[in-house]
């Protein structure tokens, strides 16, 4: 079965009564993943500040590729469900399988965490450096909890009083609840402080420095999953309303209403609950699934409403349609080339860096120097999804 993520999606306009590929949600999905390599790539610390993840508080548009990347896994659970109900499989069928794909995407994530260790440190392997969080574990986690959710009840009015409870669960936590051996958040220590939250502290209980990713604290804690949860919900809020039996104008005008009504709700939440990423706030998860919901609205209008698809929509499509392959040789490829280093200067580096040594260094602008890098990257990248998507291969799980 393929990844939840890249599901063929189907839409049931009601003008038509026809069945068609809804392609603006892998279309979206495509541009996000590709979006995701090049930030995930910059080669430099001169990367233009937009290419960069915000220190701390505030946002910039590289801290909304992963909630949204985390909205659509939403959005896609509602049509790949409905599709598979409608062939007679069970919910309990539909629910094993979910607990199937969620162990597996997370012991793809522990891989891609950890292969520099495999690889570097064979056959001695540092087990006190492996790291358990992660992105796709994060993914796994959201997307089991989801579809669960979805399967027991297909109700909006529930999703709807789940998330509202999780993103102000987690601003109660968070605000009054004493840090323990630290104290009162806004009192006796900073509100949101880097390493004296109730996030870092949980996950320093949990594991040691070595398995953190920033050693005091790491962006996809345990506790900080309560709110992307509320992400992956508010996807699949959206996907339930494009299976609806509006009309296609109506869907791309309501994702627009909803996506104001997200912004609005957050950025004023986030006077007192501010906009972090690393933290995954509730103000930020609003107003980055707004974000997410306005791109779709923005994608659904234009290539399902005026049909405005040809091949500015294809490499989005390859990309989409095999996103997890995509992350993960993005992930392993610069490792993976590590093995195979090139003398410069006198010194060994890898390929990629010899790369960017020989090129992209010479370019005078710092920031741009790292974008012509990011997009190779990227490119590079895409040739295997490429060589995938046109013999029909896709990553199963």
């Amino acid at each position: 079965m393929t990844v939840p993520t890249t599901e063929p999606i189907l839409v049931q306009p009601a003008s038509s009564g026809l069945n068609r590929r809804l392609i603006s949600i892998d279309a979206l999905r495509g541009l996000t993943i590709a979006f995701m390599i090049m930030v995930n790539n910059n080669a430099s610390e001169k990367a233009w500040p937009f290419m960069q993840h915000a220190d701390w508080n505030g946002m910039t548009p590289t801290d909304l590729v992963f909630p949204t990347f985390l909205f659509l896994v939403g959005a896609a659970i509602v049509f790949a469900f409905e599709a598979r109900l409608a062939k007679g499989a069970t919910r309990a069928q539909l629910a094993v399988q979910t607990v199937r794909r969620a162990i597996i995407l997370i012991a793809f994530g522990f891989i891609v965490n950890n292969f520099g260790s495999f690889l570097f440190h064979h056959p001695h392997i540092a087990p006190e450096t492996w790291r358990y969080y992660g992105v796709l574990p994060r993914i796994g986690v959201c997307y089991l909890i989801a579809s669960l959710l979805y399967l027991w009840d297909r109700r909006w009015q529930t999703k709807a009083a789940i998330i509202a409870f999780c993103l102000v669960a987690y601003y109660i936590l968070m605000r009054f609840v004493p840090v323990p051996g630290l104290g009162m958040p806004g009192t006796d220590i900073p509100f949101l402080d880097k390493d004296a939250n109730l996030v870092a502290w949980l996950d320093r209980q949990i594991f040691a420095a070595s398995h953190l990713y920033e050693k005091t604290r790491d962006p996809e804690g345990l506790l900080s999953t309560l709110p992307a949860i509320g992400t992956a919900l508010l996807g699949l809020l959206a996907g339930m309303w494009l299976r609806s039996k509006h009309t296609l104008q109506g869907k791309a005008a309501g994702l627009a209403g909803g996506a104001a009504t997200l912004i609005a709700i957050g950025g004023v939440w986030a006077y007192w609950f501010p906009l972090n990423k690393k933290l995954w706030t509730s103000s930020y998860t609003l107003v980055a699934a707004g974000i997410s919901t306005a791109l779709l609205a923005l994608f659904f209008w234009t290539i399902e409403v005026k049909g405005w698809r040809g091949k500015w929509t294809w490499p989005l499509l390859v990309l989409g349609s095999n996103s997890i392959a995509a992350y993960m040789i993005s992930e392993l490829l610069g490792t993976f080339l590590d093995l195979f280093p090139i003398n410069y200067n006198g010194h060994p580096i890898g390929p990629l860096g010899w790369l960017y040594a020989n090129t992209y260094a010479h370019i005078p602008n710092p920031g741009l120097a790292s974008f012509c890098y990011s997009f190779t990257y990227m490119a590079i990248c895409f040739l295997p999804i490429w060589v995938m998507y046109r013999n029909k291969i896709f990553l199963k799980v």
